[in-house]
């Protein structure tokens, strides 16, 4: 079945917004931020965890989570991954301007098909990039099936309330969609049981950021590359009179201050990698994988 995302609209749009992503990114920053505390979690010592050795930062944009990792963890190796190479280019440059002791790996690559080896990364941290991956079981396996027995992974995306309002308006003016169809929190907590996950936590904030008008809330969209990415999007121009339309629409929801409200849901995930031959769950029922290596063999003597 084909993904109703366009992963090469999905590259091209946040390799265009490369350059300027951080300056438009205030959002994504605050939420990278609030994630990023979570991993204070890693360093108590009651857990008595070893450091990692190797953390993966995925969809890593101009990679300002990677870096902080870098410093939080200096002999650990950190692996900055993206689909969009002009992200990873702005992500070396930042490393060259703020010296980091360990040089920064950077890895153009897709999430659906992690080029990493089986049971080896210890934290993987994920900032806003699920939302863009609609089939969330078959992603989170594969990043179970990289990460190390016990390893964290940590992640963000953004919720079915995200730009709610943009969505109704659209809706009453044009039948295409305009809005990526974004997980409820149910669905992201069931992706990652199927997956096998253990003992998974989630959370969530809700941003109202407002616009003057329309085209000032589209144009910061396309700053962030955040444009419709849907295989079913329309291919032309939406054209005057269907974006009047929506404009018309969401004249209707101006708050008190005048302003248009752009609701965004963050959801906050944080889940740990089960031991090897741990069961994951399929079609109700729980069934247990293990490496081929770890099968006991008996053999007959003659």
């Amino acid at each position: 079945m084909r993904s109703i995302f366009d992963t090469r609209q999905v590259r091209r749009a946040f390799s265009r917004s490369a350059c300027n992503y951080t300056s438009a990114a205030s959002l994504q920053r605050e939420i990278e931020s609030r994630l990023l505390d979570s991993l204070d979690y890693l360093d108590d010592p009651a857990l008595q965890r070893a450091a990692p050795t190797l953390v993966v930062d995925l969809g890593s944009g101009p990679g300002h989570a990677s870096h902080a990792m870098c410093t939080r963890w200096p002999q650990a190796q950190v692996l900055a991954l993206d689909l969009a190479l002009p992200m990873l280019r702005q992500a070396q440059h930042m490393g060259s301007a703020t010296g980091d002791r360990a040089p920064l790996t950077c890895i153009c690559a897709d999430a659906r098909a992690l080029p990493l080896a089986e049971g080896t990364v210890d934290v993987l941290f994920s900032n806003l990039c699920l939302q863009w991956l609609d089939d969330l079981p078959t992603v989170l396996a594969g990043f179970r099936r990289v990460m190390r027995p016990g390893g964290l992974l940590l992640a963000s995306t953004f919720g079915r309330g995200t730009l709610s309002e943009l969505r109704t308006a659209f809706a009453q003016a044009d039948a295409v969609a305009h809005v990526s169809p974004f997980a409820t929190m149910a669905e992201i907590g069931d992706a990652l049981i199927q997956a096998g996950f253990r003992d998974p936590v989630l959370d969530r904030d809700v941003f109202v950021h407002t616009h003057q008008d329309l085209p000032e809330l589209m144009r910061s969209l396309r700053a962030l590359g955040a444009t419709n990415a849907l295989h079913a999007r329309r291919h032309t121009l939406t054209g005057k009179a269907r974006f009047a339309a929506a404009a018309s629409a969401y004249q209707r929801m101006r708050g008190n201050n005048g302003l248009l409200p752009a609701s965004w849901e963050a959801i906050y995930v944080q889940a740990w990698a089960p031991a090897p031959g741990a069961p994951i769950r399929k079609a109700g029922l729980e069934i247990a994988a293990m490496p081929v290596a770890q099968i006991p063999i008996r053999r007959r003597s003659r």
